[in-house]
C-alpha cells in the first residue's frame, strides 16, 4: 500500500534513475490544499503502484496557485508502465475532486551533482527550485554550467547561512538545468536574494561568468513548501 511521510527526498539516492518534476496549476491557496489532500486520498486507498517508483513528493507554491511534483523512479520504463496501468485511474479520482486542474508540463531528468555539507542536519522549511532554460539541446553545456556554479559557491566570500544543499539535475532533452535547493527558511532564500549582486552570490567574476553563460536563455526562482510526501510500506 501507499504510506504518507514526513521525511524530504533524498535527492542523491543512487537508485533514482530517473527524477521526473512537474508542475499543475490549480489557481488558489485553498484549491492547493484541497488537491494535496485529493492525492493523498487517492493514492493511500490504492496499492503502491510499480516497484519501480520509490517515492511521490508534492510541494506547494508560495505563488498560492501552483503544486510541484516531484517522484523518483528506477527507470524511465517503469514510469511508462505506471502511466499504461494505474495513472489515468488517478488522475481521474483527483480531477473530481478538484476539477479544472492545468498541469503544466512534466520533464525527465537525471541528477548531475550535489552540494551539501554531511554534518548538516537542518530540515528543510523552504524548497527553492531554479529553472534554467538554454538556446537548445547540448549536454557538455548543461554539465558545464553547473560545474561553473559550483565553482562559483565553493568560492564565494559570503555565503549566506540559511542555504542547507543544492541538487542539480539535466533535463533528457539537453536544454534545461533544474536546481532543487533546500533552504532553512523562505525568509532566509528572499535575504540572499536581497544581498549585493544579482542574485545568489556576490558580484564576483565567477558568477557573472555564469549569469552571462553562452547559450543561456533564461531562468526561474520558485518557492515551495514541502505538503505530502508518498512512499511505499
Amino acid at each position: 500500500m501507499s504510506r504518507r511521510t514526513d521525511a524530504h527526498p533524498d535527492l542523491t539516492r543512487p537508485e533514482v534513475g530517473a527524477p521526473f518534476f512537474s508542475t499543475w496549476r490549480v489557481g488558489s491557496p485553498l484549491r492547493q490544499k484541497q488537491a494535496v489532500e485529493a492525492i493523498g486520498a487517492t493514492w493511500e486507498r490504492r496499492p503502491w503502484p510499480a516497484g519501480g517508483l520509490l517515492g511521490y513528493y508534492v510541494y506547494t507554491g508560495h505563488d498560492g496557485s501552483t503544486l510541484l511534483h516531484h517522484s523518483q523512479w528506477t527507470d524511465e520504463q517503469a514510469y511508462e508502465a505506471f502511466v499504461k496501468t494505474h495513472r489515468q485511474e488517478r488522475v481521474d479520482e483527483i480531477d473530481t475532486a478538484v476539477p479544472d486542474i492545468e498541469r503544466v508540463r512534466l520533464d525527465r531528468y537525471r541528477h548531475y551533482r550535489s552540494l551539501r555539507r554531511p554534518d548538516d542536519t537542518r530540515v528543510p522549511g523552504a524548497i527553492v527550485i531554479v529553472d534554467i532554460e538554454f538556446e537548445g539541446p547540448d549536454p557538455a553545456r548543461q554539465r558545464a554550467w553547473v560545474d561553473a556554479v559550483l565553482e562559483a559557491l565553493a568560492a564565494e566570500p559570503h555565503p549566506h547561512p540559511g542555504g542547507i544543499s543544492a541538487h542539480f539535475h539535466l533535463s533528457t532533452d539537453g536544454t534545461r538545468v533544474l536546481n532543487y535547493a533546500e533552504w532553512e527558511s523562505a525568509q532566509a532564500h528572499i535575504d540572499a536574494l536581497a544581498a549585493p549582486g544579482e542574485g545568489i552570490g556576490s558580484a564576483t567574476e565567477r558568477w557573472e561568468r555564469v549569469q552571462n553563460w553562452p547559450g543561456l536563455k533564461g531562468s526561474t526562482v520558485s518557492r515551495y513548501d514541502y505538503a505530502l510526501g508518498l512512499v511505499p510500506e
